[in-house]
């Protein structure tokens, strides 16, 4: 009984996948409304920022804290920095590549964060001068 139950299934699913693929197929297709005309935004969300800004700036803060933190805690540039000096001292130049690369793109991170920071003080700004971004 399972088997049988099973091939109708498989049967029901190919009949279905056939008549999509055939001329009803793009009927269907344009009947539905697409996604980006009922999902306009109603605002520009400064609200929500400036709610936020505190628990973003606490993120950022964070995030950076650890990328300049010596060489003992995991996620530093210190310590990433170590790996790659010691995979090059052991010849594995394999290893030092990727960790290299990894270490550029985690230097590159600080760079961006402090940008971000920066941005973020501005939005502070803008949200004290603009009651929160209620108006």
């Amino acid at each position: 009984m399972y088997v049988r139950r099973h091939r109708r299934t498989l049967l029901v699913g190919a009949a279905v996948a056939a008549m999509v693929a055939g001329g009803t197929g793009a009927a269907v297709a344009e009947s539905t409304p697409s996604p980006a005309s009922t999902a306009t935004p109603a605002g520009d969300g400064a609200k929500a920022l400036c709610k936020r800004a505190p628990k973003i700036d606490r993120r950022i803060d964070r995030a950076l804290n650890r990328l300049n933190a010596g060489a003992d805690k995991r996620g530093s540039i210190a310590r990433l920095q170590q790996r790659v000096d010691q995979a090059k001292a052991a010849g594995h130049s394999e290893i030092a590549t990727y960790l290299q690369d990894r270490l550029t793109f985690r230097k590159s991170l600080v760079t961006t964060l402090q940008q971000r920071q920066k941005d973020l003080n501005d939005v502070r700004t803008w949200c004290k001068d603009n009651n929160e971004g209620a108006s």
